[in-house]
């Protein structure tokens, strides 16, 4: 079961394995959600056999450790190189999404540009730790796409559909030069042209929630 922000089907896909998508309705979560996420009753959760996992991060893994031998590695091979990714990785996903959710959701101009400011650092300091870790390679993982670039590279969508819905801009190549450049070879692989959603869709996704929380006001 997954969302637009598809971490896990990235890596599906990359190894060339054969899965079954679900998505999920917020609003009327399933019995099949329920039984197999009770603790949190959220996506995303990966059913292999009789077992769930759930947590993008934690499936990301669990693929890469179950298929190692299917496909190129997500994790770095190295014990340094693999606990720096999956520092950054957890950095993405703890301060990214919120950030772009708040910033749909800010009540006034002030509090936008402040959600707006904030996704800037995230993005310059990502532009940094790009050049760190890729070691003047095309990608966070080197050679080819790795765990690090699945994870940010699931948010392009959503980043550039709300650059079209809040009129400014955020992955910016004049501040994020290196960030861009990985940004177009990322999205120019075959299997992520496959599971990302559109710019379209996920405008449209952003603005059904910008219209949620307007009404959402107007009832309280």
């Amino acid at each position: 079961m997954g969302q637009p922000i598809c971490h896990q089907g990235l890596i599906l896909e990359q190894k060339g394995l054969s899965y079954e998508y679900f998505e999920e309705n917020f609003a009327n979560k399933s019995e099949l959600l329920l039984k197999h996420n009770p603790v949190h009753k959220k996506v995303p959760v990966l059913i292999h056999g009789d077992r769930a996992i759930c947590e993008s991060l934690v499936i990301l893994q669990y693929i890469d450790e179950n298929w190692s031998g299917t496909g190129p590695p997500v994790l770095p091979a190295n014990p340094y190189d693999r606990a720096i990714a999956r520092f950054w990785a957890a950095y993405v996903d703890d301060k990214l999404l919120p950030l772009l959710i708040d910033t749909l959701k800010a009540e006034t101009e002030e509090a936008k540009a402040e959600k707006i400011a904030g996704i800037h650092g995230v993005l310059e300091m990502l532009e940094g730790v790009f050049k760190k870790c890729s070691a003047g390679k095309s990608f966070f993982g080197g050679d080819s796409i790795g765990y690090l670039d699945v994870t940010l590279g699931s948010y392009l969508a959503w980043i550039r559909a709300q650059e079209r819905i809040i009129g400014a801009k955020l992955l910016d190549e004049t501040k994020m030069p290196s960030l861009v450049e990985w940004e177009n070879r990322f999205l120019a692989a075959d299997f992520v042209k496959k599971v990302l959603p559109s710019v379209e869709r996920v405008e449209a996704l952003g603005r059904v929630l910008i219209a949620k929380e307007r009404a959402s006001r107007l009832a309280n």
